[in-house]
């Protein structure tokens, strides 16, 4: 990532997306680019965002302050995306073959567009590089089970940059499991036990936000922490500014702000950090397929102004709601249960990658299907 700052240096950042701290700045002349110095801060100096995603970093060395703008994901506010998908990953029927999957759930994307996929019916976590026609079995895949080499039900997963290591909600298993990224691993390890996860985040603050189904909130966990801290919910199931029911993927923008799909409630809830109630961002009409309502929201993803995609799994579409709207607008699918390349049959997780082109798992087709931003 790439950024200028306020001095009109070069400046480029390097693993800013997960860490806590910078160590490094590479400094370019901004007239010739040839010179260059490669600065080492030590202490590390710590990322600090501001409510605009501007990011801030002071250090002695050189008697040097920047503040610039960091890469994070902006969408443009009149953003279009084509509407016939075309498959990323599956797509070939139901199945454990390497080229096909059963009834997948979460998603990642990596930054080499390689898609990430939890393969919840097959209890695996499966790779699919860009323009690959097979995926590469990258967790479980050993049948169902509880050993630490299986998985029970995945539903989600992210990448965890500071360890290469990817973090699985293992469902059915009441688990969160890491398994590092390295050739030959095997079997994971134990992060959280006596879970009933569902979703997962993770932010620069290197906390793990973790959506428990079953007790309906959302906590968050420090490395080693086993208890966490909730963050949302956690009054009982209902429909209150207070309550969650079946919350399932959530995001954590950089504030710390917690978005939550509410799923049994058809909702999209927003926790500022520190609250005690959250806010009503998408949906919470009741179940149906009106702009203003959600049927069972599963994925969801928040942009830097606050705009929500959100997977609307039970109308086959994805939909976009911007700040403080009162509806929402259909970006794909919506077109009544199917397999053609503009319909879903039951749309699952979202996400996007660093060009703003959208993924999303179409589950019950068994398939991944991308959608190029036009």
């Amino acid at each position: 990532m790439v950024v200028s700052s306020q001095n009109q240096e070069h400046v480029e950042l390097k693993w800013w997306e997960k860490a806590l701290f910078v160590q490094y700045l590479v400094l370019k002349t901004t007239a010739s680019f040839k010179k260059t110095e490669i600065i080492e801060l030590s202490p590390k100096v710590e990322l600090q965002f501001d409510i605009n995603g501007y990011l801030t970093i002071e250090f002695t060395k050189a008697a040097f302050h920047f503040s610039f703008l960091v890469d994070i994901l902006n969408i443009p506010a009149n953003a279009t995306w084509v509407k016939d998908g075309v498959t990323g990953a599956g797509g070939n029927g139901k199945g454990n073959a390497i080229n096909q999957l059963s009834n997948p759930y979460g998603l990642f994307v990596d930054d080499d567009q390689a898609v990430i996929i939890v393969d919840w019916g097959n209890h695996r976590v499966i790779q699919w590089k860009k323009n690959d026609t097979n995926g590469h079995v990258i967790a479980g895949g050993k049948g169902v089970g509880n050993g630490l080499h299986q998985l029970h039900s995945p539903t989600d997963v992210l990448i965890d940059k500071e360890t290469d290591s990817l973090i699985i909600c293992d469902s059915n298993n009441k688990r969160v499991v890491r398994w590092s990224r390295r050739n030959g691993t095997t079997q994971g390890e134990i992060v959280i036990n006596n879970i009933s996860c569902w979703g997962l985040a993770m932010n620069n603050h290197t906390y793990l936000y973790v959506a428990d189904n079953n007790k309906h909130e959302v906590r968050k966990y420090q490395l080693g922490d086993t208890n966490g801290t909730l963050v949302t919910g956690g009054n009982d199931r209902g429909n209150g500014t207070n309550q969650l029911y079946k919350p399932t993927y959530i995001y954590v923008d950089q504030q710390q702000n917690v978005y939550v799909s509410d799923r049994d409630n058809h909702r999209v809830m927003k926790w500022v950090k520190g609250a005690k109630e959250g806010i009503v961002v998408a949906g919470g009409q009741g179940s149906g397929n009106a702009l203003t309502q959600l049927s069972l929201p599963l994925g969801l993803f928040a942009d830097i102004v606050g705009t929500i995609y959100v997977a609307d799994s039970s109308n086959h579409r994805v939909m976009c709601w911007t700040q403080g709207a009162k509806q929402g607008s259909v970006i794909v699918g919506g077109n009544s249960s199917g397999a053609a390349a503009n319909q879903f049959n039951g749309s699952g997780a979202v996400n996007f990658d660093q060009h703003g082109n959208l993924y999303v798992v179409d589950f019950s087709n068994f398939r991944v299907q991308r959608f190029p931003l036009e």
